[in-house]
């Protein structure tokens, strides 16, 4: 079943528990613009996720890379990367994701060896599986095939899809990518996630930039540069964007107003918090409120 909206913590990690009743796994199909943003905000998780789109296309970013997904095209996300995803061209985007836990994948004795070194490679985000070789082919065929598997269950579906996760993971390494490791890399995603914590948890609040950029131990400047390589964005243009994220859920809230949601977000002017609101959503937050209470 679709995610329509992502649960997150405040470092952006996605709180939903990507399993089956007994596998620690999980397989569904997404229409991007069903989701209650129009789109798949930015999160991580622990889980590898396999993507394969089976109608339009979507933009993808991976961390501070955006790449176009096409339909029969597919990605491999590694863990803990930051990742968000938006129709490209209102092209009614339908995409398999798939997440399934690293341990999962192959057995206990081979983890060490074949799966926890491509966890820790920082030259790996992500791979473009764009179907044009045969190893990319037979990645996305598996992922279409556990999630039929799932969807229908026959005898013994659990242990197909275990050879199913094996095929995709024994492709992937047969490949042969040369693995690499930074220390730097490691130390920058941290504090991109650092700082984001702290957005998260004082939204809500007056905040400056010095503030963000003491969260992640950085100076104003690198802050900024650090939003623009990743997000795209400055740090306070991506408050501005996340309040009016969470002022989402509080106007579907049938008692909730206007005013009332404006300063619970962070805004100190209702005004400000409609003329923001309107540019971000193309309405007003009345009118939002309106439309999803039909």
């Amino acid at each position: 079943m679709q995610i329509k909206n992502f649960m997150i913590d405040q470092s952006l990690k996605e709180l939903t528990e990507h399993r089956t009743v007994l596998l620690p796994i999980a397989c569904y199909e997404t229409t991007i613009n069903q989701n209650i943003h129009q789109y798949i905000p930015l999160h991580w998780h622990d889980e590898f996720q396999f993507v394969h789109v089976i109608k339009g296309e979507a933009i993808f970013q991976i961390n501070e890379e955006s790449i176009t997904v096409q339909r029969g095209e597919g990605l491999f996300i590694n863990s803990g990367c930051l990742h968000m995803a938006k129709d490209k061209n209102h092209s009614g985007c339908i995409y398999i994701c798939l997440n399934v836990s690293p341990q999962f994948v192959l057995s206990q004795e081979l983890y060490t060896t074949y799966v926890n070194p491509y966890i820790q490679a920082t030259n790996l985000p992500y791979l473009h599986l764009d179907s044009k070789e045969i190893w990319e082919k037979n990645i996305l065929e598996a992922i279409l095939n556990i999630n039929q598997l799932i969807q229908q269950k026959p005898s013994y579906y659990e242990m197909d899809i275990t050879i199913q996760l094996t095929l995709i993971w024994r492709n992937l390494v047969e490949n042969g990518f040369q693995l690499k490791f930074e220390q730097s890399e490691m130390v920058k995603s941290q504090r991109m996630k650092q700082m984001l914590n702290w957005i998260h948890l004082h939204y809500a609040e007056k905040i400056l930039l010095e503030d963000i950029a003491k969260a992640g131990h950085l100076s104003r400047s690198e802050c900024c540069r650090y939003f623009k390589r990743i997000l795209k964005k400055t740090p306070l243009h991506y408050v501005t964007d996340y309040r009016i994220q969470k002022s989402l859920l509080l106007l579907q809230q049938p008692e909730s107003n206007v005013t009332d949601v404006a300063y619970q977000v962070g805004f100190n002017s209702t005004s400000y918090f409609i003329e923001t609101f309107r540019k971000s959503m193309s309405m007003t937050p009345l009118a939002y409120k309106k439309s999803r209470s039909k």
